[in-house]
């Protein structure tokens, strides 16, 4: 994977506990075009690799504007951006990748963001205001001082929905807030926050059918293998001819890196997509957080940093 150097061109208090951090690259030229709901790789000087969606318009190449939470649970990432990086700083970045795309062609968009999860609804807002699209806004946070961009929300035009649990006294009625919206093909629903948010808009997403609905998670679920999952395998790599055998206690992507094999990665939890891989035969068990219902039914792709083998065999296109 080519990475790209970026520079630190801005670092702003956007909320209590959020920065946004603005990226330019080094050369003064422009970064690679990208969608809203995109996000990027932080290659940090402490030797750690995060993912933080874009906000700012899918329309600019001059530079990348991401926001950082200053997780209480961070396991480094966060509490560098906000205690080491600074303005001049460089850093390698990766080229924009989108597992969570926004459908420009929907009759009415509803956009629901929960705490940092603004970060790529804004950018979706943004776009659909530059195409004259409907969409509405659905804006969820602990309090008032801790709810990072939205003023720029505000600023979109369109019909924004707020709730802070402190002025509320207690979280929002989501189930509320879905049920009033009829489905129908025209509709698209988004969602990016906490996991809890996001495990509660895909249960009442299901319960009055609207077939539309997408989320991005920040955090991975767990899962478990699936019954019928095999401990040991064995993997043919198609384009070099190789074959490797999984066994117990060691994942798809360590044994392939073991073994030489240079395979893209970021995250290794199964939520930012960088290792999908194409599965030519045999049957993966899925147990990333990115893939459709639909995507893994097919059994064309796997994020082999977290899934496994429910066939003796698979046949990687790698």
């Amino acid at each position: 994977m080519s990475l790209l150097q970026a520079s630190v061109q801005q670092m702003r208090l956007e909320a209590d506990g959020v920065v946004s951090v603005e990226l330019r690259p080094t050369d003064g030229g422009e970064f690679p075009p990208f969608d809203a709901g995109a996000h990027i790789d932080l290659h940090l000087a402490n030797g750690l690799v995060r993912n933080y969606s874009l906000l700012n318009s899918s329309t600019e190449r001059h530079r990348y504007v991401i926001g950082v939470l200053r997780d209480r649970a961070t396991r480094g990432g966060s509490r560098y951006v906000h205690e080491t990086l600074r303005v001049g700083a460089t850093l390698p970045i990766s080229a924009p990748r989108n597992n969570f795309p926004l459908h420009e062609g929907a009759e009415h968009s509803v956009l629901i963001a929960g705490g940092i999860g603004v970060t790529p609804i804004l950018s979706m807002g943004r776009r659909l205001r530059e195409l004259g699209g409907s969409f509405e806004l659905i804006y969820f946070a602990r309090s008032r001082a801790s709810a990072a961009f939205l003023n720029e929300l505000q600023a979109l035009g369109a019909q924004i929905t707020t709730h802070f649990d402190d002025e509320a006294g207690g979280p929002p009625d989501l189930r509320a807030l879905l049920e009033a919206h009829r489905p129908h093909a025209g509709l698209h629903l988004y969602a990016c926050g906490p996991a809890p948010l996001l495990d509660a808009f895909e249960r009442h997403a299901a319960e009055f059918g609207h077939t539309n609905a997408h989320i991005e998670r920040f955090a991975a679920v767990e899962q478990k293998p699936a019954e019928g999952a095999r401990a040991t395998y064995v993997v043919h790599l198609a384009k070099t001819g190789r074959t490797l055998q999984v066994t117990p206690g060691t994942s798809l992507l360590d044994q392939l890196l073991e073994s030489g094999v240079q395979v893209d990665h970021s995250c290794c939890e199964g939520v930012c997509g960088t290792c999908q891989t194409s599965v030519l035969e045999g049957t993966p068990d899925h147990r990333d957080s990115i893939l459709t219902a639909k995507e893994r039914a097919s059994g064309k792709l796997m994020m082999v940093c977290v899934s496994g083998c429910k066939s003796e065999w698979l046949v990687l296109d790698l």
